[in-house]
């Protein structure tokens, strides 16, 4: 038989999946002996048969009556007594704290038989009639559903008629007018009188705060916060203590820590002679909390004491309600606070050198999401202007600049000293250079696994991608807002990609301490002091390694400082732009073969240097290297560029003409799906054979220097065992020769990309062929859930995301149930062909917190992100150990 009503007594903190966070607290602090008003809670499982059938448990009324009578004998005083009455309040409170997203009823039990009595009994006239008005308002809207705006009218207008500035001016005549006013109101609004039963009135606003469960704002709450919708919410019915009786009452918010800055001591607000409501509102300016120690020093000091106590007991910053009644302290709520991740990182470790945590629950309590919001620079100081734009934050922290539309303004501006942000509608491999001088990338277009979305969080550069609101004339060079507000080319933006916001103008910017003491290895203050903590304390217990992605020595040198264990992913397409381009545009347009043999001779010394550095910045730490990946279309100019030259010049340039015959011969519907990657490789002879001798003469040239290079040769978008047969034979043919040539051993692991469903299934085959895979989780995604990651999380992706399709987007977090299954055979197939396989992961999801987890319970060997994101990933890494143990 279900138990639907606890009293507080019968109830402690493990029992907030029964009584939600509120009601489980509440019994905690009643058994610790702290002055909490007497009450009972209504369980969330209550709430799911009310939410399931339209209707409460038969049997909740008795239990709510028999609690009820517990209550008054407590109290010493009766629902609905008429000399002395006791008022309830009636809250939400959910499992997972959900601040303002449900209702609360205050002042439950008065009505026209009890107002006399409760003015008699306080001797406030005023203060009777004020919380009367205030329960009609709370009821007529929250339960009897009559517009909130319309009560806030009726005070305005009465406030005008008598001059009044604010509700205190109001007295008891005006508030007397006030509640007849109101009960109209409601009645007219809502088709039906106020109740004067106060039991009806429990149980109706019981009732109410169930269905505000699902009220719209709680649903996006729990959306943003992946909180399940099936838990439901427990209803707390507590004694009405009041602040608001005169200067020896008042009300406030205590946290036992600073809650922004994690430093030691009391802080928060007090507000005399007011109730609860007033400090949430924001009606009337609170005080410190400090200024409570001359109003009433020794209630100072007893409010201490049990801030102590709290915060020993549950071992953690905690955030408490109070209230002051003519003297008398009342602890009405306490939770454990929420914070900044600058406060995370302190308030843990100051807990720890206290002896109140040990290191496991130190590391426990922070994450590679508060660490990556340390990291990044940010705007000093909170805006409120409106942004110009607002798009999906792609690559976070904040930077001004110039706005310019093209790669080569951006390059040319920003060599003069120039700080300049790009504005494209989307990017292509041809903006690196420009992506690479900008302080910020801004798209109309595209998701967080975009191109410039990808890029920018490689190279630690702010990005905001999608903002459809703006467009973009690179002709005009000029951007719109759907407003008509125009910017121009050269005037000032803010980006932040944090938000995901646009701003017109220069806001000013604060770097971060923590990223350069994490670079440096110096702490630079106590925040810098418990970041660092908590990453040797991660890297000490974790399993995974991290490396990172990288393609230039400068980015392998700052992964190096950050903590990789190598490189997971070197994209050598990256290298093939700039002036290098012209000689790919050579290999493409050679008609014989001795002809695409001189362009592939010409490309390979750079590729060989590109690697030596690269190797030498990570020497002695695995580097894998990735073949040419994409299309050989995307290194040539724009089809409507070439089109509209060719048909204006005259005569037309020769090689535009060339070059225009060639896009439209390897022109695709599908690239993503057509010649690339390990099909390049066997399509086009000696590529790989040039790509694998850079790689091998630049192994060989590292050993004669004294290096201890680590080499890995992987080939992407292998689908069957055959195609890997074929490119590694190959490969190891040039590592044999290189060998010969230079009399140096060049042994380098040559494995594969597992980013094809097909791949995955058929993981034992392809690993008989392999010495390692790295997961492609971008391409897996797409390639499994069939979507393009550009045009989907720019479409239809937020409607998902609003209809619960999706709690999280595939291409941030790993689909689990779809992707992961896909991981999860090809780990084990893949090993039980091959126990000696290595087993990384060089996706985005490499550096996601959640995702991470998932890779360390399926047995992956590393993950590989982007530099900047590989601090959060070793700390997740240490924190993956914990959970599994």
């Amino acid at each position: 038989m279900n138990h639907y009503v606890y009293e507080f007594a019968e109830g402690s903190r493990g029992m907030a999946d029964l009584l939600g966070g509120k009601g489980a607290n509440l019994a905690e602090m009643t058994r610790l002996g702290l002055p909490v008003p007497p009450g009972f809670t209504v369980t969330t499982t209550a709430c799911r048969v009310f939410l399931a059938t339209g209707t409460e448990p038969p049997e909740l009324g008795v239990e709510v009556a028999h609690a009820l009578a517990g209550l008054e004998r407590a109290a010493g005083r009766g629902l609905g007594r008429t000399d002395d009455p006791l008022l309830l309040s009636v809250r939400s409170g959910g499992r997972y704290s959900m601040p303002g997203m449900m209702e609360t009823i205050l002042d439950i039990g008065l009505c026209d038989a009890t107002i006399a009595g409760l003015a008699k009994a306080t001797g406030q006239e005023r203060f009777a009639w004020d919380s009367y008005r205030r329960l009609l308002q709370m009821f007529g809207h929250t339960v009897m559903g009559v517009d909130s705006e319309l009560f806030e009218q009726t005070i305005t207008s009465l406030k005008a008629a008598r001059g009044a500035a604010d509700d205190r001016e109001l007295d008891a005549a005006d508030l007397i007018l006030l509640t007849e006013k109101f009960k109209a109101l409601i009645h007219r609004e809502a088709g039906e009188k106020f109740p004067q039963d106060p039991i009806e009135q429990l149980h109706r606003a019981i009732r109410a705060v169930f269905a505000s469960w699902n009220g719209e704002r709680a649903r996006i709450y729990r959306r943003r916060d992946h909180i399940p919708d099936g838990l439901g919410t427990a209803v707390t019915i507590q004694a009405m203590v009041f602040g608001n009786l005169g200067a020896d009452s008042g009300t406030g918010v205590a946290f036992t820590r600073d809650p922004a800055t994690g430093e030691r001591g009391i802080y928060g607000d007090y507000l005399p002679d007011a109730q609860g409501e007033d400090v949430v509102s924001g009606v009337r300016n609170a005080v410190p909390l400090s200024e409570l120690k001359q109003l009433a020093p020794r209630t100072y000091v007893e409010l201490t004491d049990h801030l102590r106590t709290l915060e020993r007991h549950y071992q953690d910053l905690c955030d408490v309600e109070f209230t002051i009644e003519r003297g008398r302290l009342w602890i009405l709520q306490t939770r454990v606070g929420k914070r900044t991740a600058e406060a995370a990182f302190r308030i843990a470790y100051d807990l720890l050198d206290e002896h109140l945590i040990d290191r496991r629950e130190a590391l426990s309590r922070v994450s590679g999401a508060h660490l990556t919001r340390l990291l990044f620079p940010r705007f000093a100081t909170n805006s409120t202007d409106v942004p110009l734009a607002t798009g999906i934050a792609a690559s976070p922290g904040a930077a001004v600049g110039a706005v310019v539309f093209d790669s080569a303004s951006a390059v040319r501006r920003a060599a003069a000293g120039e700080p300049v942000i790009l504005v494209r509608k989307e990017t292509t491999p041809d903006d690196l250079p420009g992506m690479i001088a900008a302080q910020a990338v801004l798209t109309t277009r595209g998701g967080k696994t975009s191109h410039a979305a990808v890029v920018a969080r490689g190279m630690g550069k702010v990005c905001v991608c999608g903002a459809g609101s703006l467009t973009v004339d690179p002709v005009s060079r000029c951007l719109t807002t759907r407003s008509g507000v125009v910017v121009r080319e050269g005037d000032t933006i803010s980006v932040d990609g944090t938000a995901g916001t646009v701003h017109l103008g220069a806001l000013p910017l604060t770097s971060s301490d923590v990223g350069r003491a994490l670079e440096s290895g110096k702490q630079t203050g106590p925040l810098s002091q418990a970041v660092l903590r908590a990453l040797s304390h991660a890297d000490a217990v974790r399993r995974l390694e991290v490396r990172a992605n990288a393609d230039t020595p400068e980015d392998a040198a700052r992964a190096r400082r950050f903590g990789a264990q190598g490189i997971g992913l070197c994209r050598t397409e990256h290298m093939f732009l700039g002036e290098r381009k012209a000689l790919v545009e050579a290999m493409i347009l050679a008609d014989d073969d001795a002809a695409r043999e001189q362009a592939l001779s010409a490309l390979l010394p750079p590729q060989r240097s590109d690697f030596t550095a690269i190797l030498a910045a990570m020497d002695g730490l695995p580097v894998t290297i990735r073949l040419l990946d994409p299309p050989l279309h995307e290194f040539l100019p724009d089809h409507t560029e070439l089109a509209v030259r060719a048909a204006t010049a005259a005569p037309p340039d020769p090689r535009d003409v060339q070059l225009l015959a060639a896009v439209e011969r390897m022109h695709e519907r599908n690239p993503m799906l057509g010649l690339r990657g390990v099909r390049l490789a066997l399509a086009v002879p000696g590529l790989v054979a040039m790509q694998v001798r850079a790689i091998a003469e630049a192994v060989a040239q590292r050993l004669r220097d004294g290096g201890s290079p680590r080499a890995e040769i992987m080939i992407p978008l292998v689908s069957t065992v055959e195609e890997l047969r074929l490119v590694r034979a190959e490969a190891e043919h040039v590592l044999a020769e290189v060998s010969d040539e230079t009399g140096q051993t060049v042994h380098c692991p040559i494995g594969t990309m597992i980013e094809l469903p097909r791949a995955a299934l058929t993981a034992g085959r392809i690993a008989e062929a392999a010495d390692f895979f790295s997961f492609g989780t971008n391409d897996l995604t797409q390639t499994t859930w069939g979507l393009s990651r550009d045009d989907a999380e720019a479409s239809f992706f937020p409607g998902y995301l609003d209809k619960g399709i999706f709690t999280d987007s595939p291409f941030e977090t790993l689909d689990e149930e779809g992707v992961g299954r896909l991981v999860t055979i090809g780990v084990q197939e893949g090993r039980a062909a091959n126990s000696r396989l290595a087993m990384g992961v060089c996706g985005e999801h490499g550096g996601d917190p959640a995702s991470i987890h998932f890779f360390h319970r399926t047995g992956i060997d590393y993950v590989s992100c982007s530099p900047f994101r590989v601090p959060a990933a070793r700390l997740e890494a240490g924190r993956a150990a914990l959970v599994v143990g």
